[in-house]
């Protein structure tokens, strides 16, 4: 009984942990790939940045440049959009407020070892080998 007990517990775990979160992400890359339109600045997942010119069904073709240089792609290729980088640079941006709040409550580890331990003047001390005097 204790066993079937915990295996159903390592299962919930499981989900909760692993299954859950890796299909909410799922859930929103795909809605985000659906909901590109013309005008949207989008990164692939090689790292090309462009402008949505053309929205097929199953591809994209976005400009990358001043060139007007067109690239089409699949929809499954695209990693992120302008709103999601730029929500994602205030989330990081609020994190870093944070963070210097933080740093310039507490003294940093220099500050601690001067103000906590001033070492005395080095006094020479008598050496126990006789052949130095």
């Amino acid at each position: 009984m204790e066993s079937l007990l915990l295996m159903v517990a390592m299962i919930a775990v499981f989900y909760f942990l692993i299954i859950r979160p890796e299909n909410k992400r799922k859930k929103q890359a795909e809605q985000m790939r659906s909901s590109l339109k013309k005008g949207d600045r989008v990164t692939t997942i090689g790292g090309m940045v462009g402008k949505i010119v053309q929205v097929n069904d199953s591809t994209i073709v976005f400009e990358t440049s001043e060139d007007r240089v067109r690239i089409e792609v699949t929809k499954w290729a695209v990693q992120s959009t302008g709103a999601m980088e730029q929500a994602a640079a205030q989330k990081s941006g609020k994190k870093a407020d944070k963070v210097e709040e933080k740093v310039e409550e507490t003294p940093t580890v220099e500050e601690k070892a001067t103000e906590t331990v001033e070492a005395p003047a080095a006094e020479e001390k008598p050496s126990y080998d006789p052949e130095i005097k």
